[in-house]
């Protein structure tokens, strides 16, 4: 357990009036940021989803932004979803939500719908590393895993996940800034690693991941963008096995995802400009 789980509640399902709307307001800031991005850079409207990193947010703030119009939400550590599911998968059901890969009618006593079409779906991303040792407890709640860097990863969640009966959607992780302390296969080796991934039983390989490099330079940073998108572009025009749906760019975070909705980004993953700055780490 992290330390930081001892201090705050993270199954906490109450926030006050206040709380609530400083995250709404988060936001709607960041949903017009996405949307000024795209028509600057002639994207198609919706062409970028946002996703809500969690990471050390509780059920009620995560509700929140979820109300105010977050349609996908990341979590870093399967500590954290083992704590929040329950809540969260509860309170989004009394929304007509279904979160990550439950398929199941009813949630705790909550009847949803006698018809399943009916209900939206709300993505959860594994958006953290994961150790081999904690497969089996992402497994059953997360849509993806966004943190896929090496071959023999995505082979244990492959045979984990066929074990399961269903697939994992996953990200390749490439570390395009190069940055010693970043996670991330190196951008070299990525385009065999991700078809090789791609043939792997029980995973989907639905595109690419990156953190932007931690520089000032905007043009450093679009470079690594760039090089994520013409990337994600060469493993689909390969027509390999298993590359057919390798279409998302999980690239940009609340300070340059303007750089990476220019370069080609489907998902933005932001925390800090939806629920200000974190009290840990």
């Amino acid at each position: 357990m992290t330390a930081y789980m001892d201090y705050k509640d993270l199954a906490n399902e109450s926030i006050d009036d206040t709380r609530a709307g400083e995250i709404a307001d988060g936001v709607h800031r960041v949903l017009d940021r996405v949307a000024r991005a795209q028509m600057v850079s002639g994207r198609e409207e919706g062409s970028v989803t946002l996703l809500a990193a969690t990471k050390t947010r509780d059920v009620g703030e995560i509700m929140a932004a979820i109300d105010a119009g977050v349609h996908m939400i990341g979590e870093n550590r399967p500590q954290e979803i083992a704590v929040k599911i329950d809540g969260l998968r509860y309170l989004c059901a009394q929304r007509g939500i279904v979160l990550g890969t439950s398929d199941v009618e009813t949630v705790g006593n909550l009847e949803l719908t006698d018809d399943p079409e009916a209900l939206d779906h709300l993505p959860l991303h594994l958006i953290g590393q994961l150790q081999s040792n904690k497969i089996n407890k992402v497994l059953p709640d997360a849509d993806v895993i966004e943190s896929v860097d090496s071959l023999d990863l995505a082979c244990k969640i492959g045979r984990r996940a066929a074990l399961r009966g269903a697939d994992v959607g996953v990200l390749l992780e490439v570390n395009e800034s190069g940055e010693p302390t970043k996670s991330g296969c190196d951008p070299d080796e990525a385009f065999e690693l991700a078809l090789q991934i791609a043939e792997i039983d029980g995973i989907e390989l639905q595109g690419l991941m990156t953190v932007g490099a931690h520089v000032d330079d905007e043009a450093v940073v679009r470079r690594g963008f760039a090089h994520l998108r013409d990337l994600r572009d060469r493993v689909r025009a390969s027509g390999a096995e298993g590359t057919a749906d390798c279409v998302e760019l999980s690239m940009g975070m609340s300070g340059d995802m303007e750089y990476a909705i220019a370069e080609g980004s489907t998902i933005v993953r932001v925390g800090t400009a939806i629920f200000g700055e974190r009290a840990f780490k």
